[in-house]
């Protein structure tokens, strides 16, 4: 059984501050007698009432499910805990007064029929109150499951749609190699049986450390590298106090294969690709930029907006990468994170992704 203390403790001054007022109502009605009366009486009895039935309650198992018990224990626990909490309460006050609030002391005798209607009515407020702030943490805490349940599924299904999109663009390099140069089909089908096991084995989640993002995708360019050799030249730079950050799954590789895809390929020369990890205050920046052809937009130009853009880097709107990495950082982080693409003077283009740090 796991309590949350610093939610009863919460509770406890709530309590407390709901006792004092109780004590002071009473003290309007009742001026002629010293106010230390009714706020001992009022503070043992609520404290006692408040412990029987907030730390009762743990006791039983559906109220860590539905934030309060149910069927016959939720009636008997807040009952039993008034009836309890007054009797303990009243023999507390009587302590510290030194005398029996069941004998005949005048003072003691006035002050019984009081205490048992203000007990049960503050009781009874006080029960209904905490039973709609457990009930509503319950809600909450459903809700916010149910959201991220969808959030995941959302993440799972822009995945889905990653995976395939560059396992077709491989299969097509790889038959292309297969009828002109069948050693590199060979080893290229190699890497590529590599590649997808690690996938496969990272599928199982919604978040993986962000070395294991990178190493995937090491393992995509060497595989690419197969087919384009020394026209294809990257750099993963990835610092080691962000390496178990996690990530989506597939995060950076749709904008790796849009560097290759519209950067790299439609150059004679090829270029390099350079991936990027750093941390900059509270967010953490993820770049991914080639030295390739560019963008068919004018030098220099630069796109810095959030999430909600959507750009392609062959310059058309709705470029696949670009549009399925903000779809799932629109999933993951709404408007706090951001997406720049940015058209470079030399050629080549930069893609920087921003968010917040878990």
């Amino acid at each position: 059984m796991k309590i949350d203390w610093l939610d009863k403790l919460r509770n406890v001054l709530q309590t407390w501050a709901f006792c004092l007022a109780v004590s002071a109502l009473q003290q309007a009605f009742q001026s002629d007698r010293p106010y230390e009366l009714p706020l001992v009486y009022s503070l043992c009895i609520g404290s006692f009432t408040w412990a029987l039935i907030d730390l009762g309650r743990e006791l039983f198992p559906s109220a860590s499910e539905a934030g309060w018990p149910q069927g016959l224990g939720g009636i008997v626990l807040p009952f039993a805990g008034i009836v309890g909490g007054y009797v303990l309460g009243t023999l507390a006050g009587d302590f510290w007064f030194g005398w029996s609030s069941w004998d005949a002391h005048p003072a003691a005798r006035s002050q019984l029929p009081v205490s048992i209607i203000v007990t049960a009515m503050a009781g009874i407020a006080g029960t209904y109150y905490f039973y709609s702030k457990n009930k509503a943490q319950f809600l909450q805490s459903k809700v916010q499951e149910t959201a991220k349940q969808a959030a995941e599924s959302k993440l799972k299904l822009l995945e889905a749609q990653i995976e395939p999109h560059m396992l077709f663009n491989t299969l097509a390099n790889l038959r292309a190699l297969i009828a002109t140069e069948p050693a590199k089909a060979l080893t290229m089908l190699d890497h590529l049986n590599s590649y997808l096991r690690a996938t496969l084995r990272g599928s199982q989640g919604t978040s993986h450390p962000l070395q294991t993002e990178f190493d995937r995708l090491r393992d995509y360019l060497e595989l690419m590298a197969v087919r384009m050799g020394p026209r294809l030249r990257y750099t993963l730079d990835l610092p080691p106090e962000l390496a178990k950050l996690p990530v989506a799954p597939l995060l950076l590789q749709p904008l790796v294969e849009n560097a290759l895809q519209h950067g790299l390929e439609p150059s004679v020369q090829g270029g390099e690709i350079v991936v990027r990890a750093r941390r900059e205050g509270g967010l953490l920046k993820l770049e991914v930029s080639d030295t390739g052809a560019g963008i068919r937009a004018a030098p220099g130009s630069k796109s810095t907006q959030p999430i909600g853009a959507n750009f392609g880097s062959s310059g058309k709107s709705g470029g696949f990468g670009l549009a399925q990495v903000r779809e799932r950082l629109l999933t993951l982080f709404g408007n706090q994170g951001t997406l720049v693409l940015i058209a470079s003077f030399n050629g080549g283009t930069l893609v920087t992704v921003q968010y917040p740090l878990p």
